[in-house]
């Protein structure tokens, strides 16, 4: 979380009343696992993007333990939508599936493999890609999932400014991705301009509509 807007964050989050269980149990799961899933706040937006796009078929790059893709699955249920997540890591693959299941989804395809693969396999269009993997590939999934993105589709890009090392002091063991996602955002300014929105919040969102 970008340390300038943690209290903002957390008066927000004070806010959102999470009362379905499962949701709780895997929030509760990440925490206590350390397993990367979006913060709270950008959840709530992420399901608001979904719901107010009326989207119906939805490509997420980097499936975890399945926390954003049960959020974005119901959210596109309402309009017979579907979800494709592409998970690279086994056990959170196996984890994600378990956790489809107690949400008692149906309109889910979970796929196993690398995503820089997988993507490229897949022969369909998309109205909304949500992107949540390894942050030294994310220019290549952008480019591969922009191909399959609808017109006036949405690409929604978590973690884009990686824990605000954009901007201040890193570990010196992350520049080679700090240098890639710096690149990547001024890729994004210069080559979509109005078309793609930068925001600092969570861990920062990318924004692009084709």
């Amino acid at each position: 979380m970008l340390e300038e807007l943690k209290e903002a964050n957390s008066y927000v989050v004070g806010k959102i009343k999470e009362k379905d269980e499962l949701i709780l149990e895997l929030e509760e799961y990440a925490r206590e696992n350390n397993v990367p899933i979006v913060t709270k706040e950008v959840a709530e937006y992420l399901k608001f993007m979904v719901d107010i796009n009326k989207t119906t078929n939805i490509l997420e790059v980097g499936t975890a333990i399945g926390y954003s893709g049960i959020l974005m699955a119901r959210a596109c249920e309402k309009y017979n939508g579907k979800l494709t997540t592409i998970e690279i890591d086994e056990v959170r693959y196996k984890e994600a599936l378990e956790n489809f299941k107690k949400a008692g989804l149906n309109n889910v395809n979970a796929i196993f493999g690398d995503a820089t693969d997988e993507i490229k396999k897949l022969d369909e269009e998309f109205d909304f890609v949500f992107i949540d993997a390894s942050k030294g590939h994310y220019r290549e999934f952008f480019e591969d999932s922009y191909k399959l993105l609808k017109k006036d589709g949405i690409i929604f890009i978590d973690n884009i400014m990686f824990r605000g090392y954009l901007y201040k002091e890193y570990p010196k063991r992350f520049k080679t991705i700090v240098r890639k996602l710096d690149e990547f955002i001024t890729y994004l300014y210069e080559e979509f301009g109005e078309n793609f929105a930068l925001l600092p919040f969570g861990d920062g969102i990318g924004l692009l509509k084709k």
